[in-house]
């Protein structure tokens, strides 16, 4: 791909010269302390002004909020790889910094200022995005990446979707799998580009072995079938035929995740994360055709791909490319590896709590350690996205992102 261009004059704020500066450090600040506030509001001690019920509330922000926010970040850096012109910088990034937050505001207040406000308010980030994205891909010529201007629109819709659902019908029970299956599919798009890619530019520097199968026919195969099997999923989430597409789903990721080579990238731990995170997908379609045949509740598979799959894998390239990005080894630090063994302890825990297993010890215990991840990644992550670079560029792994 191509190398990161040469940033404009900037003199500015260092939080504001790269977009993954304050989206990684919101999206991190937003997991961590939002799940402080949703447990004692779902367990009704607490009070939040949001037209939503705390369960939709809590799905919403951790959808809408946190996930859009660590996408943002990544794309914001992403892009200007693909396209080789200048990264969004400075006023426009604040723009979107502060449309961003006027959404949690909006979201968090709706119950006071009414929910079209709240969404017209909360749709500006991902409006203001998809626009941007299309803005530079077009610019760029970069025509292969405007599927991911399609995902970004297909996000908005389901935020849209969301909002009206919950105030129409109740609770936002079609759209939150809609808004699911986008991100899955944005995971299994860019994960599958990115993980076997660093994998194998670090194990080709120790010497022979097996090498990871780079996105080929396969991965298009498996991810024209994901796109059919989500659909399915999002309409007849109970149904026979669901439940054999989404087993098929989970075969067919597995094999995808074998394909990468994982067993061998476990002395780094910037790696291995990659792959432990990318198998909480097919385990998410596992439970979740389980769910479908009704043999486990929905929220098992549900929280297997979004606090699992988006989670760990979030949190793996927000280390990853802020380390990368400015201009630091690549090396997971002591605070590093807590963060991630907290986040694979907090699936665990949380699917442990789908399952019916304890539920409401785990769920706490699910609940603190996806908490306390992001608020380690956030503290030892701040000078790196606040301060300055420590190198004159980045590093080249670092570029695939």
């Amino acid at each position: 791909m191509a190398p990161i261009p040469r940033l404009r004059a900037y003199d500015g704020p260092p939080i504001l010269s790269y977009g993954f500066r304050p989206f990684f450090l919101l999206a991190a600040l937003q997991a961590g302390l939002m799940i402080l506030v949703w447990l004692p509001f779902v367990g009704g001690h607490l009070s939040v002004p949001t037209a939503f019920d705390p369960v939709d509330w809590h799905i919403h922000e951790m959808l809408f909020g946190y996930q859009a926010a660590a996408v943002a970040g990544f794309l914001l850096t992403a892009i200007p790889n693909w396209t080789g012109r200048l990264p969004v910088q400075g006023t426009p990034l604040l723009v979107l910094v502060l449309a961003w937050l006027g959404g949690r505001a909006a979201v968090s207040v709706s119950g006071l200022i009414g929910w079209p406000l709240a969404m017209v308010i909360d749709s500006l980030f991902l409006l203001l995005l998809a626009a941007a994205a299309a803005r530079e891909i077009v610019a760029g010529r970069n025509w292969r990446n405007l599927k991911v201007v399609v995902l970004l629109s297909l996000l908005l819709t389901a935020n849209l979707a969301f909002h009206l659902e919950a105030a129409l019908m109740g609770g936002a029970m079609v759209s939150r799998r809609f808004a699911i299956a986008v991100v899955l599919v944005l995971i299994g798009l860019i994960g599958g580009r990115i993980v076997p890619s660093f994998s194998r530019n670090w194990l080709s520097q120790r010497g022979k072995g097996r090498m990871p199968r780079a996105f080929g026919s396969y991965d298009k195969a498996v991810l024209a079938i994901t796109v059919m099997t989500l659909g399915l999923w999002v309409g007849l989430p109970d149904s026979l035929t669901t439940g054999a597409a989404l087993t098929l789903a989970a075969l067919l990721h597995l094999v995808r995740l074998a394909r990468w080579a994982g067993d061998r990238t476990w002395r780094n731990p910037l790696l291995a994360i990659l792959h432990v995170g990318y198998l909480f997908v097919p385990l998410g379609f596992a439970l979740t055709a389980a769910a479908s045949f009704g043999l486990v509740a929905p929220a098992a598979g549900a929280h297997a791909w979004t606090a699992g799959a988006f989670g760990t894998m979030t949190l793996a390239v927000m280390s990853r490319a802020s380390l990368g990005h400015t201009g630091r080894p690549l090396i997971a630090t002591a605070a590093t590896q807590l963060s991630y063994a907290l986040i694979v302890i907090g699936t665990v825990a949380r699917i442990c709590s789908g399952l019916g297993h304890g539920s409401s010890a785990l769920l706490h215990v699910a609940g603190l350690s996806w908490s306390l991840a992001f608020l380690v990644f956030a503290a030892a992550y701040w000078r790196v996205l606040t301060g300055m670079r420590a190198g004159p560029k980045a590093s080249p792994a670092a570029r695939q992102t």
